[in-house]
């Protein structure tokens, strides 16, 4: 019973935690950007104490209070919307990043944490999805299974980030680092602003526009 819980906690999480949406892009982004791959530590820690957090309101039952109010879903909708088009445009327009680390630009540890905190905890794509799933999945187990079920779910998400991030920093030292890093703003700002769109579409679902 305890594995089976383990097993399921991890391949749910898993699934969830593969799609592409704004935390992920960024945890790559940083991995590419910062110097040595430890510098990217503060964006990986801060999304995996999110994570961590919000699987945890799962398993508590939050989640269940949020998708029951539908007023707080319209809510949340129209400003992760906005949110993530605000996100889109800023990758959009920055410059581009610079395989080079004497002349590259990154961020410090205090702008790395503000920015990963706000597109994980202010995603509702991970609010209304990902913590509604496995809230949802969490009630088939009680007692120390609950518990193992979460801990599965955890595993994840501290190894995906740290990976993610490892990711984007083998890319930045590849040999041909400086033609893929020309094409990762637009790449990433397209992917946010197709997260976007799809928040876009649920607010109008919710308002019953279509």
């Amino acid at each position: 019973m305890q594995l089976a819980a383990f097993t399921h906690g991890f391949v749910l999480a898993l699934g969830l935690i593969v799609a592409l949406g704004p935390q992920n892009v960024f945890i790559f982004q940083q991995g590419v950007a910062q110097p040595r791959l430890i510098r990217a530590l503060p964006t990986v820690l801060t999304a995996s104490v999110a994570d961590t957090f919000l699987v945890l309101a799962a398993v508590l039952g939050v989640s269940v209070v949020v998708l029951r109010v539908p007023w707080l879903q319209t809510v949340l909708f129209g400003a992760g919307f906005l949110f993530l088009l605000y996100v889109g445009w800023a990758l959009y327009s920055a410059p581009a990043l610079d395989a080079d680390p004497e002349v590259a630009e990154f961020l410090g540890a205090r702008e790395q944490i503000g920015f990963t905190a706000s597109v994980s905890v202010l995603n509702p794509h991970a609010i209304l999805d990902t913590i509604g799933v496995i809230g949802t999945n969490a009630l088939a187990y009680n007692g120390p299974s609950r518990w193992v079920f979460t801990a599965g779910c955890l595993l994840v998400s501290w190894g995906w980030f740290g990976g993610l991030a490892a990711a984007g920093w083998a890319l930045a030292e590849s040999a041909n680092a400086d033609r893929w890093l020309r094409y990762l703003n637009p790449v990433s700002a397209v992917v946010v602003w197709a997260v976007a769109c799809y928040m876009g579409w649920r607010l109008l679902r919710t308002v019953a526009i279509v």
